[in-house]
């Protein structure tokens, strides 16, 4: 091919979360009328209800509110990670059959038992355990969940038969990274603010990352890897102090296959140890076993595919596949 030729080239890949505005767009087409001006994908703040199952919006709802579990910011975008999280899982709060088959597929295990969370509930949201343990809650109470402190997007905890188990859920829809975080250049904000609250726990000896790797917490100033690494540390703390009974906490990383950018190696001192922001995450931990990561078709649509049209969970299944195409897509 005469790739000097202008006309000959071939068309650029549109991005995974190009293809999901497009794709979203047209499922948010039906609200026309209750979208923000300019938007094709992201709704009235007033109407963000509307981003949820409608089979189930209003018991979501309730139970954040009840929790005081604080919605993101962009709880009216279409392609918010948090929501998408919502609709996938809220709707197994009440069936934990479907959830530990869910869980048996994302971590490679037979089906557990699985175990309330809290209440009659087998999954919560925005989870920050159930102490202050990476020191970040306010003097006077517990932290905001979801606003504030490291949380969980989602927790889950089961009984594998020899082990009981909390996982930590981080779920990504179409993020991707490359810049470091920001920092405000000012005294006891930003980075310094960082190092000061988790370069400690971090570099403990006793801590979830390898000491004989020579790094710092400056390393992990690049997303995925903040994020990953605080989550991290509250399981390795939520476990050294067996929070409800579990004797392993994990984190359990949740994304779609489709979108390769966010699988990119963003800091350049992690670079050294592989091409997969994942893979090199989890050669940085003195117990690899405590983290996974898996594309959210893997997880999931063994168990979509099981739902009969005749089961309580059938509109669970059928927004799932009308809503995030990116699963029949990988069928």
């Amino acid at each position: 091919m005469d790739t000097a030729n202008p006309e000959l080239k071939m068309p650029r890949r549109k991005s995974f979360a190009a293809l999901q505005q497009e794709q979203q767009a047209a499922f948010f087409s039906r609200y026309s009328g209750e979208l923000m001006d300019g938007w094709a994908y992201r709704l009235k703040p007033e109407k963000a209800e509307l981003n949820l199952n409608p089979s189930y919006a209003a018991g979501i709802r309730k139970h954040f509110e009840d929790a005081a579990i604080q919605w993101h910011r962009h709880a009216n975008h279409a392609l918010s990670s948090q929501v998408c999280c919502v609709n996938f899982l809220a709707p197994l709060a009440h069936e934990p059959d479907l959830l530990s088959r869910v869980v048996a597929q994302a971590l490679k295990i037979a089906p557990p038992a699985m175990l309330p969370v809290c209440g009659d509930r087998f999954v919560d949201f925005e989870w920050t355990g159930k102490e202050d343990y990476l020191s970040e809650w306010p003097k006077d109470g517990r932290a905001t969940r979801g606003a504030n402190a490291t949380s969980a997007d989602a927790v889950v905890r089961f009984d594998t038969g020899s082990t009981v188990c909390t996982a930590l859920i981080e779920w990504k829809y179409t993020e991707c990274y490359g810049a470091p975080l920001a920092d405000k250049n000012i005294p006891g904000h930003g980075n310094d603010k960082r190092r000061a609250r988790y370069a400690d726990k971090l570099l403990d000896p006793d801590g979830p990352i390898r000491a004989d790797l020579g790094l710092t917490i400056d390393d992990f100033f690049w997303e995925p890897f903040y994020q990953l690494v605080r989550q991290q540390m509250l399981a390795h703390r939520m476990e050294g102090a067996c929070e409800d009974g579990a004797e392993r906490v994990l984190v359990l990383h949740l994304s779609p296959r489709g979108n390769s950018d966010l699988h990119r190696v963003t800091s350049p001192a992690l670079r050294k140890f592989g091409d997969d922001a994942f893979t090199v995450f989890s050669k940085l931990l003195v117990r690899p076993d405590r983290f996974h990561a898996c594309n959210i078709e893997s997880a999931f649509l063994p168990v979509i595919d099981s739902v009969g049209r005749d089961s309580p969970s059938a509109d669970w299944a059928q927004y799932l596949r009308e809503r995030y195409q990116f699963l029949s897509e990988a069928a």
